[in-house]
């Protein structure tokens, strides 16, 4: 602990934002950096809480305590090593997280929280900035080779820390450019792509093979792989999910994916050739899914100059304050106030698309009834709908951000026959393997949609089983520890 009586004498402190009018001219990241100073006083609230549920908050055990002890005193080196310890990629998690850690720190129970994630990010760009960050090289190699398909937080973990075991790893993306959702996922004002970028250089001087524009079930099938000793799926769950409602198949109602990647493509430099349908400039845009996803399509919007932005979700809205039924220190669902919906949007809960009218095969009117929600004889809400409370918006664009309903199976899972679980992800047992030999997955496409913190832990956790497998032990560390070099 930095300070013992820190916490009393510090308030927490967010970032400061771009201005609004500044940000949504461009795709910059829009915090602004820590003073050095400010992170010291954010670091001294830290408590000696005897039991840190921070670590049991983050799905991969980061020892936040330790961190923010160092980072107090100034020891951004020993900080740095701490951090890396447990997290393969803090400079994403810091930007990309939404800080589970947080919400179960002990001040939270009656207190603002740690700045966790904002010291975590400041602590890995301290380390870039002083050159302490290098690719550290395996001690030796194995011999043996191991597949990752797909270059997402969870492939890109496997394949890191694989590589550190001294395994000859090659990555597969079926995209152009590595990175998965990291990629053409997430837009550059939450993750500037310089920042994928420097850590793909630092993998490549590691070792780690990287081959985008490689789609393994099509351009390669399963047979190809049969060299490897083993193979890794982290192909995430990318089937978009669809609302099946008469006018669906009217122009201008789009996947909320295939929106944010177009724009992701035309920051990074691509030419791309008629894509006014898919640009929201001087349109009524209607974003329909209420999470981070349709969050980013707000915030891309506003940047594309829309004449409006709305946005709807099923659920009704949620209480500012953690509800009674999730106690400290579960995750709350509680309203979250993105950097997009500040930009401007204008947010609407409870309610239901019935459906899409067009003109001249464009959609341009969309329908939507409210609905309550009542107890249930299973406990769940039972959605009804509220007679008289339909009503007509003005719609030139449609966003659907309404999740993903699992991965894609006619290509390297149909290939390789896996069996899927009930909720249609790939079926693993306790170490990551499939119903077939030498063949493991993780990320989303073993647990379905989910955090980037949890798909850096599946990584992880991935590798270590892989590496036991191959050489019948592993130096690999488990979840929240680490028999690694320090940095």
């Amino acid at each position: 602990m930095g300070k013992p009586t820190g916490f009393m004498e510090f308030e927490r402190e967010l970032p400061e934002k771009r201005p609004v009018k500044d940000r949504v001219k461009d795709f910059s990241e829009i915090y602004r950096p820590f003073s050095e100073e400010t992170l010291k006083s954010q670091a001294a609230r830290c408590m000696d809480c005897g039991v840190p549920t921070c670590h049991a908050g983050c799905p991969l055990g980061n020892r936040v305590p330790d961190w923010n002890d160092r980072v107090y005193h100034g020891h951004w080196r020993s900080a740095l090593g701490q951090l890396l310890e447990t997290n393969n990629f803090p400079e994403f998690t810091g930007r990309l997280c939404p800080a589970p850690c947080e919400e179960a720190c002990v001040l939270s129970i009656n207190e603002q929280p740690v700045t966790i994630e904002q010291i975590e990010k400041e602590i890995i760009e301290h380390g870039f900035a002083n050159g302490w960050v290098q690719a550290r090289l395996p001690r030796y190699r194995t011999g043996k080779s191991i597949a990752v398909i797909g270059s997402g937080p969870a492939g890109l973990a496997c394949a890191q820390q694989l590589n550190y075991a001294g395994h000859v790893v090659t990555v597969f993306e079926r995209d152009d450019r590595i990175g998965g959702l990291l990629r053409y996922g997430i837009p550059d004002f939450k993750l500037e792509k310089q920042v994928l970028d420097r850590r793909l250089a630092l993998m490549t001087q590691e070792g780690v093979d990287f081959r985008p524009g490689v789609h393994i079930g099509e351009e390669l099938s399963t047979d190809d792989l049969r060299d490897f000793d083993a193979v890794v799926l982290c192909c995430g769950a990318t089937r978009s999910r669809d609302l099946n409602v008469p006018g669906r198949e009217l122009n201008g109602i789009y996947f909320a994916m295939d929106f944010l990647r177009q724009q992701n493509r035309l920051v990074a430099g691509d030419i791309i050739a008629h894509h006014d349908g898919l640009n929201a400039s001087g349109k009524d845009v209607i974003v329909i899914g209420g999470g981070d996803t349709g969050s980013d399509c707000i915030g891309t919007c506003r940047r594309q100059q829309a004449k409006s932005v709305t946005n709807f979700e099923i659920m009704p809205q949620p209480v500012l304050e953690r509800p009674d039924h999730q106690p400290w220190p579960f995750w709350p669902v509680r309203l979250r106030t993105s950097s997009s919906h500040e930009e401007g949007c204008y947010r609407h809960w409870s309610i239901l698309t019935k459906k899409f009218v067009g003109k001249a095969e464009w959609v341009k009117k969309l329908v939507t009834v409210d609905v309550a929600y009542s107890g249930g004889k299973s406990g769940r809400p039972t959605m009804r709908e509220i007679p008289g409370s339909e009503h007509e918006w003005p719609a030139d664009l449609v966003l659907l951000a309404l999740g993903f309903s699992g991965l894609e199976t006619d290509t390297v899972v149909t290939q390789f026959g896996l069996r899927l679980d009930a909720r249609g992800n790939i079926e693993t047992d306790s170490n990551h393997m499939t119903s077939r030999p030498a063949v493991f997955a993780a990320g989303d496409a073993r647990r379905g949609q989910s955090l980037i913190v949890w798909a850096i832990s599946e990584g992880r956790e991935a590798a270590r089983s892989v590496d036991t497998y191959l050489m019948g032990r592993s130096t690999l560390p488990t979840k929240g520890c680490c028999d690694l070099p320090r940095v």
